[in-house]
């Protein structure tokens, strides 16, 4: 029996418990912080991104994650200038704001772990690439995230 009666908001609930469960893992198991460091990772992430591929890699996210992702955007064709981690590492620590104390560069690491592994390596390449290699250094070294033919959770129109 379907917990909300849509197959596809079983499904989006829960592949964001699985992301919140791997952050608390990394973490502790405050599941509260563990979503404030998800949606302040996600937020300096996309907010340093160019547009195209913002947008490339939030239509690879689970759809509650997708709605985080895309909370209080602002899309801007030019991408933040911040070049070094510790500015990158600032803004996480913005979103972070009123949460007990947290590592910004644990956290960030939590969150990159859960993007490398379940969206596809090439999108996770061009992400990283796209960062300043400072920031790149926060990125696992070797995960093996999905296929790249894997399927996705939902259909693109939700």
């Amino acid at each position: 029996m379907s917990a909300t009666g849509l197959e596809v908001f079983d499904k989006t609930l829960q592949t964001t418990h699985t992301w919140l469960d791997e952050i608390t893992a990394g973490l502790g198991p405050d599941r509260q912080r563990a979503y404030r460091v998800l949606r302040a990772v996600l937020h300096a992430l996309r907010d340093r991104l160019p547009l195209e591929l913002a947008a490339h890699l939030g239509a690879q996210l689970p759809l509650l994650v997708r709605g985080i992702y895309y909370d209080e955007w602002r899309p801007r064709p030019e991408t933040s200038r911040e070049r070094s981690q510790a500015e990158f590492l600032q803004h996480v620590a913005a979103g972070l704001r009123g949460v007990r104390p947290t590592d910004t560069g644990d956290a960030t690491r939590a969150v990159f772990g859960v993007i490398a592994r379940h969206v596809t390596e090439g999108q996770v390449e061009k992400v990283r690439q796209a960062l300043p290699e400072d920031v790149r250094r926060l990125w696992p070294q070797a995960v093996a995230g999905p296929q790249e033919t894997a399927p996705r959770e939902e259909p693109a129109g939700g």
